[in-house]
């Protein structure tokens, strides 16, 4: 028992001004609240903006790959039509080479 009085009779180490001062130590709980609030809030919008940048990504691939298609086949209805290849470089090429 005296060691255990002795013990309360000590003082704390862990004691800071804070204990001693409530407005102090609130102000820096609301603070730490806010800023934990602030960094979930950037977390959040971080994650939203990855998601983002990830369908942006989805979407673009999807795209190139229409393109590649549609081009192929514009090049194609081009090469099976009279109209553009009397146009093009090559058959005024080939034309050029037969009349001499």
């Amino acid at each position: 028992m005296c060691k255990a009085m002795s013990e309360l009779n000590q003082p704390n180490n862990m004691t800071t001004t804070q204990d001693f001062d409530p407005d102090v130590n609130q102000d820096e709980e609301d603070e730490k609240r806010r800023l934990i609030n602030q960094v979930l809030e950037l977390q959040n919008t971080l994650d939203d903006l990855s998601r983002r940048v990830d369908s942006v990504k989805e979407e673009n691939l999807k795209l190139k790959s229409e393109n590649q298609v549609l081009g192929q086949y514009i090049e194609n209805l081009m090469a099976a039509s009279s109209v553009f290849q009397s146009l093009s470089p090559k058959a005024k090429k080939k034309s050029a080479g037969k009349k001499k």
